[in-house]
């Protein structure tokens, strides 16, 4: 399968990676853009793909058909960055949970739900189980263009663990929030076996040419302040500092979904070099509170992508402006929606980019 790629003028003079100059602390008068699932459904290049693949499990684990899928969007908009296609829950999967994908429900598992369920986890192999992705990475490092980044990651501890608990995905999730409560020591164990698994499939990625990592707690809202302070907050830092031992000058984008009021004490605790923003995050308010060295990233809304026309360019022209003058990255507050028409994203990256 080709792999081949189009060229592309870097959008910031200077460096030959607009996004990683951002997460140097470097702003821009047009910041770098990348989005959140622009790999995905909404192409149909990647609906074909897909179609071939089998299941959603076999596309991940199959380099040639990932590094394809990754690319897809890179050929078609030339964004400044290329995000490894891969999913959160290949992290349980290596750690021995039969993860599967019913068309329509989305992702599953047997629950986790007691101290032998957490005990069973194979915590060691994890790297040589997820091999294959890391093979992609090792594909993709050598396909992209000299100006285009390319950003691994992993699910944070506690929206993968909240995966693992409940089964399958959920908008409250709460089998996870009550097992956490009435047995916090196995669950502080189970959330240290993903820690620890995470870190060593970051730190593989890294090793196999990622330049940058993105953590995605997607569902770092549901939580109360103690508690996400215990299980998002905590354990992210973990894996920022032992990431930055291993990989000292690799940027770690952290992004806690819907935590509110506590994103700037989260940034300044974790130690992230980027932080990504969901899109109810007010940007003039989120700048005052966080120091002009962190790169902020987002926050577009996806419905405003979905839609298109003159409110998603003036949303656009809103953001960047909001956050001019400092390290800043346009995205998405969360994904592309799988309806999206792709000319609206090129109508964003022009929105960005101006003439």
């Amino acid at each position: 399968m080709e792999l081949r790629l189009v060229n592309k003028t870097a959008a910031n003079e200077g460096h030959a990676k607009p996004l990683l100059a951002a997460l140097a602390g470097q702003a821009a008068r047009r910041p770098p853009v990348w989005l959140m699932r622009q790999a995905g459904r909404y192409l149909p290049e990647y609906r074909e793909v897909r179609a071939a693949a089998g299941s959603f499990l076999d596309l991940c684990y199959t380099p040639e058909l990932a590094a394809e899928v990754t690319l897809q969007p890179i050929r078609r908009f030339g964004f400044d960055a290329a995000i490894l296609f891969s999913d959160i829950l290949v992290v349980p999967d290596a750690l021995g949970c039969d993860v599967r994908y019913v068309e329509g429900e989305g992702p599953q598992m047997t629950p986790i739900r007691d101290a032998p369920g957490v005990e069973r986890l194979a915590s060691g192999g994890v790297t040589e189980h997820l091999q294959p992705v890391y093979e992609t990475v090792r594909r993709l490092a050598a396909a992209l263009p000299a100006d285009v980044a390319l950003i691994g990651f992993a699910g944070a501890p506690w929206t993968v663990c909240a995966y693992m608990v409940e089964g399958h995905g959920s908008r409250e999730f709460q089998e996870a929030r009550r097992f956490a409560r009435a047995a916090p020591d196995v669950f502080g164990r189970l959330i240290d076996t993903v820690t620890q698994a995470t870190v060593a499939h970051l730190s593989a990625q890294i090793t196999a040419g990622a330049e940058a990592v993105q953590i995605f707690d997607s569902w770092a809202g549901v939580l109360p302040e103690s508690e996400f302070l215990r299980w998002c907050q905590a354990p992210v830092r973990r894996i920022v500092a032992e990431l930055r031992q291993i990989h000292p000058r690799v940027p770690v984008i952290a992004f806690p979904r819907g935590c509110g009021a506590l994103y700037p004490d989260y940034v300044r605790d974790v130690g992230c070099a980027g932080l990504g923003l969901d899109t109810a995050v007010p940007l003039r308010w989120i700048r005052a509170h966080v120091p002009d060295t962190v790169c902020l990233q987002g926050n577009v809304d996806p419905v405003l992508l979905l839609q298109g026309g003159p409110a998603l360019a003036a949303e656009v022209e809103r953001t960047v402006e909001a956050l001019s003058g400092r390290p800043h990255i346009v995205n998405l507050g969360h994904g592309v929606l799988p309806p999206t028409d792709p000319a609206h994203v090129q109508m964003l990256i022009d929105a960005v980019r101006g003439p």
